[in-house]
């Protein structure tokens, strides 16, 4: 008879609580509810800063100087454009396919075309970051596009980043405040730690293959519902509850059925995630000035509800819940909330894999083996022809 064994030692599901690294590009305290970016709050960065300086920051581990900035910004205009090839490729994806599984795909086309691996080269590492950063965007838009048989919009020379990027979705420059809005909400989402797709760029890092396949890796692993997808469900969730009234009816049906409420509730956070609480006012400033949304005042009103029912338990508002409202308000599709979450956090995922080149070790975990020993080889003859 066969016999089982177990490994001894300790297990937590989802390697929760277990550090997997030493960083110094961010820093979260779920119950203070702080976020620190190289140890500057989110809140300072969200009013002071820019996506391309707090990128910076986050990479190359301070803030730039007036010279750095500006030649950072020069370099990423000019890299902005993608090649024929790649957008020869991109329409050839089904126009049903989801814009994850292009930008996927297209993040890793990038190391065809710049495949040399240079990883102690240090104006190689920033002609990688250069592209990456400037050419998702691009890949994202151009997808947006090509699926409906339009040609893509050219990046505009004289658009900022964000700017540029709500440009080549529509052909229309946007609002300067929807512009700055828009920019401040790629900061916030650009860096959260080891998180799960900034965990998969740092494994797929640890084999010192390229970049891009680093960013690839990373983009298949946001694009999950229960991270990057998540700001897609809140939208359809708002959407089913459909009007104030049926706020409080609809949350106690997903109590009776305990089902996940999304939105709500983070690994980390037990008090309301501070990126939340920025969007929230984003959100308002939006409707201040283009008028109100039925969904926002849904949002409010079960955002209330949700903390009298589960805030005991630590469950409040994360970063996905308002999201949503403000890329929807700017015009941006609801499949499309995933992608533009990843143009933000490229910048983290490249601030760890630049990290984990300075002192890299692969990635090598061990697991507790729960299967059994000793088991004979069965000949055709005498197995069971229906195991299951």
């Amino acid at each position: 008879m066969a016999s089982k064994m177990t490994t001894v030692c300790e297990y937590k599901p989802g390697l929760e609580g277990i550090p997997a690294a030493q960083s110094s590009i961010s820093y979260v305290d779920g119950q203070r509810g702080i976020l620190e970016y190289r140890g500057i709050g989110i809140e300072e960065l969200a009013q002071k800063s820019t996506f391309l300086e707090t990128a910076y920051l986050l990479i190359w581990g301070e803030l730039p100087t007036k010279e750095e900035l500006e030649a950072f910004k020069r370099d990423i205009l000019y890299h902005r454009r993608i090649k024929y090839r790649i957008k020869d490729m991109m329409k050839c994806f089904p126009e049903t396919g989801h814009p994850m599984d292009a930008l996927q795909a297209s993040a890793a086309a990038l190391g065809l075309f710049y495949s040399k691996r240079a990883l102690d080269n240090p104006d190689y590492i920033r002609k990688a970051v250069v592209r990456i950063l400037a050419k998702i965007p691009t890949m994202v838009a151009a997808f947006k596009q090509m699926r409906k048989g339009n040609e893509p919009v050219q990046p505009c020379d004289h658009l900022d980043y964000a700017a540029n990027f709500l440009y080549m979705l529509n052909e229309q420059e946007p609002d300067p405040l929807a512009a700055h809005l828009f920019d401040v909400c790629l900061m916030l989402h650009a860096e959260h730690t080891i998180n799960a797709s900034t965990f998969s760029a740092m494994v797929t890092a640890s084999t010192l293959t390229d970049p891009y396949a680093v960013v690839a890796s990373a983009v298949g692993t946001l694009a999950g519902p229960l991270h990057g997808g998540a700001n897609e469900e809140v939208i359809t969730m708002l959407e089913a509850i459909g009007s104030v009234d049926n706020v409080h009816p609809y949350l106690e049906d997903c109590l009776q059925r305990k089902s996940k409420i999304m939105g709500f509730g983070h690994r980390v956070y037990k008090v309301k995630d501070p990126r939340a609480k920025i969007l929230q006012s984003l959100v308002e400033q939006l409707f201040d000035k283009t008028g109100g949304d039925k969904y926002y005042e849904i949002a409010v009103e079960f955002e209330k509800a949700v903390e009298e029912k589960l805030g005991y338990k630590g469950i409040y508002a994360n970063v996905d819940f308002y999201s949503g409202l403000v890329y929807r308000k700017l015009g941006i599709p609801t499949d499309l909330f995933t992608p533009v979450f990843a143009i933000a956090r490229v910048a983290g995922w490249l601030a760890h894999w630049k990290e984990q080149l300075g002192e890299n070790r692969i990635y090598r975990p061990t697991q507790i083996y729960t299967g059994s020993h000793a088991v004979p080889y069965l000949e055709m003859t005498q197995r069971d022809p229906y195991p299951y």
